[in-house]
Protein backbone atom coordinates (compact mmCIF):
# COMPACT_ATOMS: atom_id res chain seq x y z
CA UNK A 1 0.00 0.00 0.00
CA UNK A 2 1.34 3.43 -0.90
CA UNK A 3 0.17 6.95 -0.27
CA UNK A 4 -0.20 7.36 -4.03
CA UNK A 5 -2.86 4.76 -4.63
CA UNK A 6 -4.87 4.54 -1.43
CA UNK A 7 -6.41 6.67 1.33
CA UNK A 8 -6.14 4.46 4.41
CA UNK A 9 -6.79 7.46 6.65
CA UNK A 10 -10.49 7.71 5.78
CA UNK A 11 -11.40 4.68 7.88
CA UNK A 12 -9.95 6.46 10.90
CA UNK A 13 -12.03 9.63 10.61
CA UNK A 14 -14.13 10.15 13.71
CA UNK A 15 -17.90 9.70 13.47
CA UNK A 16 -19.60 12.62 11.77
CA UNK A 17 -16.62 13.76 9.70
CA UNK A 18 -17.27 13.15 5.98
CA UNK A 19 -14.56 11.93 3.62
CA UNK A 20 -15.69 14.39 0.95
CA UNK A 21 -17.56 17.68 0.98
CA UNK A 22 -19.70 19.73 -1.38
CA UNK A 23 -18.17 23.16 -1.93
CA UNK A 24 -20.61 25.94 -2.80
CA UNK A 25 -19.99 27.99 -5.92
CA UNK A 26 -19.67 31.24 -4.00
CA UNK A 27 -17.10 33.85 -3.01
CA UNK A 28 -15.71 33.86 0.52
CA UNK A 29 -17.78 36.86 1.70
CA UNK A 30 -21.00 34.84 1.28
CA UNK A 31 -20.19 33.18 4.62
CA UNK A 32 -20.69 36.55 6.32
CA UNK A 33 -23.78 37.36 4.30
CA UNK A 34 -25.36 33.99 5.07
CA UNK A 35 -24.56 34.34 8.79
CA UNK A 36 -26.21 37.77 8.79
CA UNK A 37 -29.33 36.36 7.10
CA UNK A 38 -29.68 33.27 9.28
CA UNK A 39 -28.28 34.54 12.58
CA UNK A 40 -28.40 38.32 12.34
CA UNK A 41 -28.98 38.86 16.07
CA UNK A 42 -26.17 36.57 17.19
CA UNK A 43 -23.08 38.30 18.59
CA UNK A 44 -20.34 38.09 15.98
CA UNK A 45 -17.51 39.91 17.78
CA UNK A 46 -16.58 40.80 21.34
CA UNK A 47 -13.80 43.37 21.58
CA UNK A 48 -12.91 45.36 24.72
CA UNK A 49 -16.50 44.90 25.96
CA UNK A 50 -17.89 46.14 22.64
CA UNK A 51 -20.17 43.78 20.71
CA UNK A 52 -21.32 43.59 17.10
CA UNK A 53 -24.01 41.26 15.81
CA UNK A 54 -23.69 39.46 12.50
CA UNK A 55 -26.23 41.83 10.97
CA UNK A 56 -24.18 44.82 12.13
CA UNK A 57 -20.86 43.30 11.02
CA UNK A 58 -22.18 42.55 7.53
CA UNK A 59 -23.68 46.05 7.22
CA UNK A 60 -20.34 47.61 8.21
CA UNK A 61 -18.50 45.45 5.67
CA UNK A 62 -21.01 46.55 3.00
CA UNK A 63 -20.47 50.21 3.84
CA UNK A 64 -16.69 49.82 3.85
CA UNK A 65 -16.85 48.08 0.46
CA UNK A 66 -18.83 51.03 -0.88
CA UNK A 67 -16.23 53.37 0.64
CA UNK A 68 -13.42 51.53 -1.14
CA UNK A 69 -15.31 51.70 -4.42
CA UNK A 70 -15.74 55.45 -3.98
CA UNK A 71 -11.93 55.65 -3.78
CA UNK A 72 -11.66 53.84 -7.10
CA UNK A 73 -11.07 50.28 -5.86
CA UNK A 74 -12.33 47.80 -8.45
CA UNK A 75 -12.32 44.08 -9.13
CA UNK A 76 -8.83 42.62 -9.02
CA UNK A 77 -7.21 45.55 -7.21
CA UNK A 78 -5.09 44.72 -4.18
CA UNK A 79 -5.87 46.15 -0.74
CA UNK A 80 -3.24 45.78 2.00
CA UNK A 81 -4.47 45.37 5.60
CA UNK A 82 -2.10 46.32 8.44
CA UNK A 83 -4.30 45.62 11.47
CA UNK A 84 -4.33 43.46 14.60
CA UNK A 85 -7.29 41.22 15.49
CA UNK A 86 -10.17 43.69 15.79
CA UNK A 87 -13.58 44.38 14.26
CA UNK A 88 -11.78 46.65 11.77
CA UNK A 89 -9.73 43.74 10.46
CA UNK A 90 -12.88 41.70 9.72
CA UNK A 91 -14.73 44.70 8.25
CA UNK A 92 -11.77 45.67 6.07
CA UNK A 93 -11.13 42.09 4.95
CA UNK A 94 -14.70 41.24 3.98
CA UNK A 95 -15.37 44.77 2.75
CA UNK A 96 -12.45 44.54 0.35
CA UNK A 97 -13.74 41.19 -0.93
CA UNK A 98 -17.23 42.63 -1.42
CA UNK A 99 -15.64 45.42 -3.50
CA UNK A 100 -14.05 42.72 -5.67
CA UNK A 101 -10.53 43.35 -4.38
CA UNK A 102 -7.76 40.97 -3.33
CA UNK A 103 -6.65 41.31 0.30
CA UNK A 104 -2.97 41.47 1.22
CA UNK A 105 -2.67 40.71 4.98
CA UNK A 106 0.39 42.47 6.36
CA UNK A 107 2.40 41.85 9.53
CA UNK A 108 2.12 44.73 12.04
CA UNK A 109 5.70 44.03 13.16
CA UNK A 110 7.13 44.92 9.74
CA UNK A 111 9.70 47.67 9.47
CA UNK A 112 8.99 50.52 7.07
CA UNK A 113 11.23 48.93 4.43
CA UNK A 114 9.55 45.52 4.78
CA UNK A 115 6.11 47.11 4.57
CA UNK A 116 6.98 49.09 1.46
CA UNK A 117 8.51 46.03 -0.17
CA UNK A 118 5.39 43.89 0.34
CA UNK A 119 2.94 46.62 -0.68
CA UNK A 120 4.94 47.37 -3.82
CA UNK A 121 5.40 43.71 -4.73
CA UNK A 122 1.65 43.09 -4.44
CA UNK A 123 0.82 46.26 -6.36
CA UNK A 124 -1.60 47.32 -3.62
CA UNK A 125 -2.95 50.82 -4.27
CA UNK A 126 -4.79 51.00 -0.93
CA UNK A 127 -3.52 50.37 2.61
CA UNK A 128 -5.63 50.17 5.77
CA UNK A 129 -3.66 50.60 8.98
CA UNK A 130 -4.00 51.17 12.71
CA UNK A 131 -3.16 54.65 13.99
CA UNK A 132 -0.57 53.08 16.29
CA UNK A 133 1.35 51.95 13.20
CA UNK A 134 1.20 55.36 11.50
CA UNK A 135 4.89 56.19 12.11
CA UNK A 136 5.92 53.02 10.27
CA UNK A 137 3.47 53.68 7.45
CA UNK A 138 4.57 57.31 7.19
CA UNK A 139 8.22 56.26 6.90
CA UNK A 140 7.27 53.65 4.28
CA UNK A 141 5.51 56.30 2.16
CA UNK A 142 8.90 57.48 0.88
CA UNK A 143 9.13 54.38 -1.31
CA UNK A 144 5.66 52.82 -1.04
CA UNK A 145 3.47 53.24 -4.11
CA UNK A 146 0.06 52.91 -2.41
CA UNK A 147 -2.11 55.91 -3.34
CA UNK A 148 -4.82 55.58 -0.66
CA UNK A 149 -4.16 55.11 3.05
CA UNK A 150 -7.04 54.63 5.51
CA UNK A 151 -6.17 55.01 9.20
CA UNK A 152 -8.31 53.58 12.00
CA UNK A 153 -8.05 53.94 15.76
CA UNK A 154 -8.27 50.82 17.91
CA UNK A 155 -11.16 52.44 19.84
CA UNK A 156 -13.55 52.78 16.86
CA UNK A 157 -15.85 49.99 18.09
CA UNK A 158 -15.36 50.29 21.82
CA UNK A 159 -18.57 50.90 23.81
CA UNK A 160 -19.01 54.61 24.76
CA UNK A 161 -17.70 54.47 28.33
CA UNK A 162 -14.71 52.29 27.43
CA UNK A 163 -13.93 54.63 24.52
CA UNK A 164 -14.06 57.70 26.78
CA UNK A 165 -11.80 56.15 29.42
CA UNK A 166 -9.37 54.96 26.74
CA UNK A 167 -9.26 58.43 25.16
CA UNK A 168 -8.54 60.12 28.49
CA UNK A 169 -6.12 57.64 30.03
CA UNK A 170 -4.45 55.44 27.45
CA UNK A 171 -4.78 56.62 23.86
CA UNK A 172 -1.80 58.97 23.80
CA UNK A 173 0.29 56.99 26.29
CA UNK A 174 -0.09 53.75 24.28
CA UNK A 175 0.76 55.46 20.99
CA UNK A 176 -2.69 55.34 19.34
CA UNK A 177 -3.02 59.09 18.75
CA UNK A 178 -1.71 59.93 15.29
CA UNK A 179 -1.39 63.39 13.72
CA UNK A 180 -2.18 62.72 10.08
CA UNK A 181 -0.89 64.99 7.32
CA UNK A 182 -3.15 67.19 5.21
CA UNK A 183 -2.79 64.80 2.30
CA UNK A 184 -5.82 63.91 0.15
CA UNK A 185 -4.52 60.33 -0.08
CA UNK A 186 -4.59 59.86 3.72
CA UNK A 187 -8.05 59.42 5.24
CA UNK A 188 -9.48 58.45 8.59
CA UNK A 189 -11.61 55.32 8.80
CA UNK A 190 -14.52 57.27 10.27
CA UNK A 191 -14.51 59.71 7.35
CA UNK A 192 -14.55 56.92 4.77
CA UNK A 193 -17.40 55.14 6.56
CA UNK A 194 -19.54 58.26 7.10
CA UNK A 195 -19.24 59.34 3.46
CA UNK A 196 -19.94 55.91 1.95
CA UNK A 197 -23.36 54.67 0.83
CA UNK A 198 -24.83 51.73 2.73
CA UNK A 199 -24.44 49.29 -0.15
CA UNK A 200 -21.59 48.71 -2.61
CA UNK A 201 -22.01 48.19 -6.31
CA UNK A 202 -22.33 44.42 -6.82
CA UNK A 203 -19.28 42.63 -8.20
CA UNK A 204 -19.49 39.23 -9.90
CA UNK A 205 -16.87 36.84 -8.47
CA UNK A 206 -16.01 33.24 -9.27
CA UNK A 207 -14.34 30.62 -7.03
CA UNK A 208 -11.20 30.94 -9.19
CA UNK A 209 -10.92 34.69 -8.57
CA UNK A 210 -8.07 35.75 -6.31
CA UNK A 211 -9.14 36.52 -2.72
CA UNK A 212 -5.87 36.79 -0.78
CA UNK A 213 -2.18 37.28 -1.41
CA UNK A 214 -0.66 35.59 1.62
CA UNK A 215 3.04 36.43 1.85
CA UNK A 216 5.29 33.65 3.04
CA UNK A 217 8.97 32.89 3.17
CA UNK A 218 8.21 29.50 1.64
CA UNK A 219 11.14 27.16 1.20
CA UNK A 220 13.68 29.85 0.26
CA UNK A 221 13.08 32.54 2.88
CA UNK A 222 12.30 35.12 0.18
CA UNK A 223 8.80 36.57 0.79
CA UNK A 224 6.39 35.54 -1.93
CA UNK A 225 2.67 36.08 -2.29
CA UNK A 226 0.78 32.77 -2.24
CA UNK A 227 -2.26 33.30 -4.48
CA UNK A 228 -5.27 31.97 -2.61
CA UNK A 229 -8.55 31.99 -4.50
CA UNK A 230 -12.05 32.30 -3.10
CA UNK A 231 -12.46 28.59 -3.81
CA UNK A 232 -9.25 27.74 -1.92
CA UNK A 233 -10.36 29.61 1.20
CA UNK A 234 -14.02 28.52 1.08
CA UNK A 235 -13.02 24.86 0.82
CA UNK A 236 -10.47 25.05 3.64
CA UNK A 237 -12.87 26.86 5.99
CA UNK A 238 -15.47 24.14 5.38
CA UNK A 239 -12.87 21.41 5.88
CA UNK A 240 -11.93 22.84 9.29
CA UNK A 241 -15.61 23.36 10.21
CA UNK A 242 -16.49 19.74 9.44
CA UNK A 243 -13.32 18.31 10.97
CA UNK A 244 -13.95 20.10 14.25
CA UNK A 245 -17.68 19.27 14.18
CA UNK A 246 -18.42 22.93 14.81
CA UNK A 247 -21.98 23.51 15.93
CA UNK A 248 -23.84 26.13 13.89
CA UNK A 249 -24.33 29.40 15.81
CA UNK A 250 -23.21 27.82 19.10
CA UNK A 251 -19.43 28.07 19.24
CA UNK A 252 -17.36 30.81 20.85
CA UNK A 253 -13.93 31.29 19.27
CA UNK A 254 -11.00 32.79 21.13
CA UNK A 255 -9.47 34.93 18.39
CA UNK A 256 -5.96 35.56 19.66
CA UNK A 257 -4.01 33.87 16.85
CA UNK A 258 -3.28 36.79 14.45
CA UNK A 259 -5.68 37.02 11.52
CA UNK A 260 -2.95 38.46 9.29
CA UNK A 261 -1.38 34.97 9.47
CA UNK A 262 -3.11 32.46 7.20
CA UNK A 263 -3.69 30.04 10.08
CA UNK A 264 -5.57 32.66 12.07
CA UNK A 265 -7.30 33.86 8.91
CA UNK A 266 -8.80 30.44 8.13
CA UNK A 267 -9.18 28.71 11.49
CA UNK A 268 -9.77 31.77 13.65
CA UNK A 269 -11.85 34.01 11.37
CA UNK A 270 -13.22 32.35 8.21
CA UNK A 271 -14.22 29.11 9.91
CA UNK A 272 -15.87 31.08 12.72
CA UNK A 273 -17.93 33.12 10.30
CA UNK A 274 -18.83 30.00 8.28
CA UNK A 275 -20.17 28.56 11.56
CA UNK A 276 -21.78 31.82 12.79
CA UNK A 277 -19.55 31.56 15.86
CA UNK A 278 -18.95 34.41 18.29
CA UNK A 279 -15.36 35.66 17.98
CA UNK A 280 -13.77 36.99 21.17
CA UNK A 281 -10.99 39.14 19.72
CA UNK A 282 -7.66 39.90 21.36
CA UNK A 283 -5.16 42.13 19.51
CA UNK A 284 -2.15 40.28 20.91
CA UNK A 285 -1.23 37.36 23.14
CA UNK A 286 -0.93 38.60 26.71
CA UNK A 287 -0.90 35.59 29.04
CA UNK A 288 -2.93 37.02 31.92
CA UNK A 289 -5.35 38.70 29.53
CA UNK A 290 -5.90 35.40 27.71
CA UNK A 291 -6.53 33.53 30.96
CA UNK A 292 -8.97 36.20 32.18
CA UNK A 293 -10.77 36.16 28.84
CA UNK A 294 -11.18 32.39 28.84
CA UNK A 295 -12.47 32.55 32.41
CA UNK A 296 -14.99 35.30 31.60
CA UNK A 297 -16.08 34.79 27.98
CA UNK A 298 -16.12 30.95 28.05
CA UNK A 299 -14.74 30.19 24.57
CA UNK A 300 -15.27 26.68 23.21
CA UNK A 301 -12.55 26.86 20.54
CA UNK A 302 -9.01 28.09 21.02
CA UNK A 303 -6.77 27.75 17.95
CA UNK A 304 -3.20 28.62 18.81
CA UNK A 305 0.45 27.76 18.53
CA UNK A 306 2.56 25.65 20.90
CA UNK A 307 4.19 28.62 22.62
CA UNK A 308 0.74 29.87 23.73
CA UNK A 309 -0.15 26.56 25.36
CA UNK A 310 3.34 26.29 26.87
CA UNK A 311 2.93 29.72 28.46
CA UNK A 312 -0.46 28.75 29.92
CA UNK A 313 0.84 25.41 31.22
CA UNK A 314 3.72 27.10 33.01
CA UNK A 315 1.84 30.04 34.51
CA UNK A 316 2.02 29.68 38.29
CA UNK A 317 -1.48 31.05 38.83
CA UNK A 318 -3.18 29.11 36.03
CA UNK A 319 -5.40 27.15 38.44
CA UNK A 320 -6.99 30.42 39.55
CA UNK A 321 -8.76 30.54 36.17
CA UNK A 322 -11.52 28.27 34.88
CA UNK A 323 -10.46 26.91 31.47
CA UNK A 324 -13.08 24.18 31.29
CA UNK A 325 -15.18 25.88 28.60
CA UNK A 326 -12.49 25.07 26.01
CA UNK A 327 -13.49 21.87 24.24
CA UNK A 328 -11.26 21.97 21.19
CA UNK A 329 -7.86 23.39 20.25
CA UNK A 330 -5.99 22.83 17.01
CA UNK A 331 -2.35 23.81 17.28
CA UNK A 332 -0.57 24.91 14.15
CA UNK A 333 2.43 26.76 12.69
CA UNK A 334 4.99 24.71 14.65
CA UNK A 335 5.44 21.20 16.11
CA UNK A 336 3.38 20.48 19.24
CA UNK A 337 5.34 18.46 21.82
CA UNK A 338 3.25 15.68 23.34
CA UNK A 339 4.06 16.82 26.87
CA UNK A 340 2.59 20.23 26.11
CA UNK A 341 -0.64 18.72 24.79
CA UNK A 342 -1.08 16.42 27.81
CA UNK A 343 -0.47 19.23 30.30
CA UNK A 344 -2.97 21.58 28.64
CA UNK A 345 -5.64 18.91 28.42
CA UNK A 346 -5.22 18.19 32.12
CA UNK A 347 -5.84 21.88 32.87
CA UNK A 348 -8.79 22.46 30.54
CA UNK A 349 -10.45 19.10 30.11
CA UNK A 350 -10.64 19.87 26.38
CA UNK A 351 -8.80 18.38 23.42
CA UNK A 352 -5.56 19.82 22.05
CA UNK A 353 -4.35 18.26 18.82
CA UNK A 354 -1.64 19.06 16.32
CA UNK A 355 -2.63 20.10 12.84
CA UNK A 356 -0.52 20.69 9.78
CA UNK A 357 -0.55 23.17 7.00
CA UNK A 358 1.28 25.86 5.11
CA UNK A 359 0.37 29.16 3.50
CA UNK A 360 0.37 27.51 0.09
CA UNK A 361 -2.50 25.22 1.24
CA UNK A 362 -4.79 27.93 2.72
CA UNK A 363 -3.30 26.55 5.14
CA UNK A 364 -4.67 23.34 6.73
CA UNK A 365 -4.03 19.94 5.13
CA UNK A 366 -4.13 17.50 8.07
CA UNK A 367 -4.94 17.13 11.75
CA UNK A 368 -5.35 14.55 14.44
CA UNK A 369 -9.02 13.82 15.19
CA UNK A 370 -10.32 15.84 18.11
CA UNK A 371 -12.33 12.99 19.58
CA UNK A 372 -11.16 9.94 17.64
CA UNK A 373 -7.87 8.09 17.91
CA UNK A 374 -4.93 10.43 18.19
CA UNK A 375 -1.34 9.48 17.49
CA UNK A 376 1.94 11.29 17.73
CA UNK A 377 2.33 13.59 14.74
CA UNK A 378 0.04 15.64 12.52
CA UNK A 379 -2.71 13.05 12.14
CA UNK A 380 -4.80 12.39 9.05
CA UNK A 381 -5.26 14.28 5.77
CA UNK A 382 -8.40 16.40 5.61
CA UNK A 383 -11.45 15.49 3.49
CA UNK A 384 -10.71 15.75 -0.25
CA UNK A 385 -7.01 16.08 0.52
CA UNK A 386 -4.42 13.66 -0.83
CA UNK A 387 -0.98 13.38 0.73
CA UNK A 388 1.98 11.37 -0.53
CA UNK A 389 5.56 10.81 0.54
CA UNK A 390 8.10 10.92 -2.26
CA UNK A 391 11.83 10.41 -2.48
CA UNK A 392 13.59 13.40 -0.90
CA UNK A 393 16.22 13.71 -3.62
CA UNK A 394 14.26 13.04 -6.82
CA UNK A 395 10.77 14.02 -5.69
CA UNK A 396 9.36 11.41 -8.04
CA UNK A 397 8.89 7.93 -6.63
CA UNK A 398 6.77 7.07 -3.60
CA UNK A 399 8.80 5.85 -0.65
CA UNK A 400 8.17 2.54 1.11
CA UNK A 401 5.65 2.52 3.95
CA UNK A 402 7.28 3.84 7.11
CA UNK A 403 10.23 5.44 5.32
CA UNK A 404 10.73 9.21 5.44
CA UNK A 405 9.90 11.21 2.34
CA UNK A 406 8.90 14.70 1.26
CA UNK A 407 5.21 15.42 1.83
CA UNK A 408 3.33 16.47 -1.28
CA UNK A 409 -0.31 17.59 -1.25
CA UNK A 410 -3.22 17.75 -3.66
CA UNK A 411 -6.61 19.26 -2.84
CA UNK A 412 -9.01 22.16 -3.44
CA UNK A 413 -7.18 24.28 -0.84
CA UNK A 414 -3.84 24.28 -2.74
CA UNK A 415 -2.87 27.74 -4.01
CA UNK A 416 -2.90 28.88 -7.61
CA UNK A 417 0.81 29.73 -7.42
CA UNK A 418 3.11 32.54 -6.31
CA UNK A 419 2.25 36.09 -7.34
CA UNK A 420 4.29 37.04 -10.43
CA UNK A 421 6.84 34.29 -9.78
CA UNK A 422 6.30 31.57 -12.36
CA UNK A 423 9.67 29.86 -11.78
CA UNK A 424 9.07 29.65 -8.01
CA UNK A 425 5.58 28.29 -8.71
CA UNK A 426 6.97 25.64 -11.05
CA UNK A 427 9.45 24.52 -8.39
CA UNK A 428 6.75 23.74 -5.80
CA UNK A 429 3.72 22.76 -7.90
CA UNK A 430 4.53 19.82 -10.14
CA UNK A 431 1.95 17.79 -12.01
CA UNK A 432 -0.78 19.18 -9.76
CA UNK A 433 1.02 18.35 -6.50
CA UNK A 434 2.30 20.88 -3.95
CA UNK A 435 5.81 20.03 -2.76
CA UNK A 436 5.94 21.17 0.86
CA UNK A 437 9.62 20.83 1.74
CA UNK A 438 8.54 18.92 4.87
CA UNK A 439 9.87 15.44 5.56
CA UNK A 440 7.44 12.98 7.08
CA UNK A 441 6.44 9.36 7.56
CA UNK A 442 3.10 7.58 7.30
CA UNK A 443 1.94 4.46 9.12
CA UNK A 444 -0.30 1.75 7.68
CA UNK A 445 -3.44 3.54 8.92
CA UNK A 446 -2.65 6.81 7.17
CA UNK A 447 -1.41 8.77 10.18
CA UNK A 448 1.38 11.17 9.23
CA UNK A 449 4.25 12.38 11.31
CA UNK A 450 6.55 15.27 10.48
CA UNK A 451 10.18 14.38 10.82
CA UNK A 452 11.43 17.84 9.93
CA UNK A 453 11.85 20.48 7.28
CA UNK A 454 14.09 19.53 4.39
CA UNK A 455 16.09 22.70 4.93
CA UNK A 456 16.37 22.12 8.72
CA UNK A 457 17.71 18.58 8.45
CA UNK A 458 21.20 18.32 9.92
CA UNK A 459 23.81 16.17 8.19
CA UNK A 460 26.67 15.43 10.58
CA UNK A 461 29.42 13.06 9.49
CA UNK A 462 27.03 11.66 6.89
CA UNK A 463 24.26 10.97 9.43
CA UNK A 464 20.85 12.61 8.90
CA UNK A 465 19.53 14.20 12.09
CA UNK A 466 16.04 15.64 12.41
CA UNK A 467 15.90 18.52 14.92
CA UNK A 468 12.31 17.77 15.85
CA UNK A 469 13.21 14.31 17.12
CA UNK A 470 15.83 15.76 19.46
CA UNK A 471 13.49 18.56 20.56
CA UNK A 472 10.74 16.09 21.48
CA UNK A 473 13.17 14.28 23.78
CA UNK A 474 14.37 17.49 25.41
CA UNK A 475 10.81 18.82 25.89
CA UNK A 476 10.03 15.70 27.93
CA UNK A 477 12.57 16.83 30.55
CA UNK A 478 10.53 18.15 33.50
CA UNK A 479 12.62 21.31 33.91
CA UNK A 480 12.62 22.41 30.24
CA UNK A 481 10.19 25.13 29.18
CA UNK A 482 11.29 25.63 25.55
CA UNK A 483 13.90 24.05 23.31
CA UNK A 484 15.11 24.38 19.76
CA UNK A 485 17.83 22.46 17.90
CA UNK A 486 19.86 23.79 14.99
CA UNK A 487 22.68 22.58 12.83
CA UNK A 488 25.75 24.78 12.89
CA UNK A 489 28.82 24.58 10.64
CA UNK A 490 31.54 22.24 11.83
CA UNK A 491 34.83 21.82 9.94
CA UNK A 492 35.12 18.16 10.87
CA UNK A 493 31.51 16.86 10.81
CA UNK A 494 30.13 19.32 8.25
CA UNK A 495 27.45 20.24 10.76
CA UNK A 496 26.99 19.62 14.41
CA UNK A 497 23.99 19.73 16.74
CA UNK A 498 23.46 22.70 19.02
CA UNK A 499 20.63 22.88 21.57
CA UNK A 500 19.14 26.13 22.87
CA UNK A 501 17.10 25.81 26.07
CA UNK A 502 14.81 27.97 28.21
CA UNK A 503 14.43 26.57 31.73
CA UNK A 504 11.11 26.68 33.60
CA UNK A 505 10.75 29.49 36.11
CA UNK A 506 12.19 28.58 39.51
CA UNK A 507 14.07 25.54 38.20
CA UNK A 508 17.81 24.95 37.93
CA UNK A 509 19.33 22.96 35.10
CA UNK A 510 22.94 22.57 33.97
CA UNK A 511 24.49 21.58 30.66
CA UNK A 512 25.91 18.51 32.39
CA UNK A 513 22.40 17.49 33.45
CA UNK A 514 21.12 17.79 29.89
CA UNK A 515 24.11 16.01 28.37
CA UNK A 516 23.48 13.09 30.71
CA UNK A 517 19.76 13.13 29.91
CA UNK A 518 20.41 13.12 26.16
CA UNK A 519 22.95 10.32 26.52
CA UNK A 520 20.21 8.22 28.11
CA UNK A 521 17.61 8.92 25.40
CA UNK A 522 19.49 9.59 22.14
CA UNK A 523 22.03 7.69 20.10
CA UNK A 524 25.48 9.20 19.97
CA UNK A 525 25.36 11.10 16.67
CA UNK A 526 22.03 12.79 17.56
CA UNK A 527 23.18 14.20 20.89
CA UNK A 528 23.76 17.96 21.11
CA UNK A 529 27.44 18.78 21.01
CA UNK A 530 26.73 22.22 22.45
CA UNK A 531 24.05 23.52 24.80
CA UNK A 532 23.22 27.17 25.36
CA UNK A 533 20.75 28.43 27.97
CA UNK A 534 18.68 31.52 27.21
CA UNK A 535 15.98 33.55 28.89
CA UNK A 536 13.95 33.48 25.68
CA UNK A 537 14.13 32.25 22.10
CA UNK A 538 13.52 34.28 18.93
CA UNK A 539 9.98 33.87 17.61
CA UNK A 540 7.63 35.30 15.04
CA UNK A 541 4.60 37.27 16.17
CA UNK A 542 2.52 34.08 16.21
CA UNK A 543 5.08 32.22 18.30
CA UNK A 544 6.92 30.20 15.66
CA UNK A 545 10.56 29.59 16.53
CA UNK A 546 12.98 31.48 14.30
CA UNK A 547 15.55 28.76 13.84
CA UNK A 548 17.31 30.69 11.07
CA UNK A 549 18.03 33.61 13.46
CA UNK A 550 19.95 31.28 15.77
CA UNK A 551 21.85 29.76 12.85
CA UNK A 552 22.83 33.21 11.58
CA UNK A 553 23.91 34.29 15.09
CA UNK A 554 26.21 31.27 15.25
CA UNK A 555 27.67 31.99 11.81
CA UNK A 556 28.40 35.60 12.76
CA UNK A 557 30.04 34.38 15.98
CA UNK A 558 32.19 31.89 14.07
CA UNK A 559 33.27 34.50 11.51
CA UNK A 560 34.25 36.87 14.32
CA UNK A 561 36.28 34.15 16.03
CA UNK A 562 38.00 33.25 12.77
CA UNK A 563 38.96 36.87 12.22
CA UNK A 564 40.35 37.46 15.71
Amino acid sequence: MTTNTARPWISHYEAGVPSTLVYPDQPLQHFLEQAALAHGDRVATVFFKGKLTYAQLNALADRFAAGLQSLGVKKGDRVAVLLPNSPQFIIAFYGALKAGATVVPTNPLYTADELARQVNDSGADTLICLSKFWSTVDAARKTMKARNIIVTNIKEYFPPLTKLLFTLAREKKDGHRADLPADPGVRRWSAVMSAAPAQPEPVALNPSDLAVLQYTGGTTGVPKGAMLSHGNLVSNALMVKNWSLAREAQEIMLGVIPFFHVYGLTVGMNMSIASAATMVLLPRFDLVDVLRTIDKERPTFFPGVPTMYIAINNHKGVKDYDLRSVRACISGAAPLPLEVSKAFEALSGGKLVEGYGLSEASPVAASNPLNGERREGIGLPFPDTLMRLVDIESGERDVALGDPGEIIIQGPQVMQGYWQRPSDTASVIRNGWLYTGDIGTMDADGYFKIVDRKKDMIIASGFKIYPREVEEIVYAHPKVKEAVVVGIPDKYRGETVKLYVVVKDGETLTAEDLHAYCKEHLTNYKRPAMIEFRDSLPKTMIGKMLRRVLVEEERVKQRAQAGS
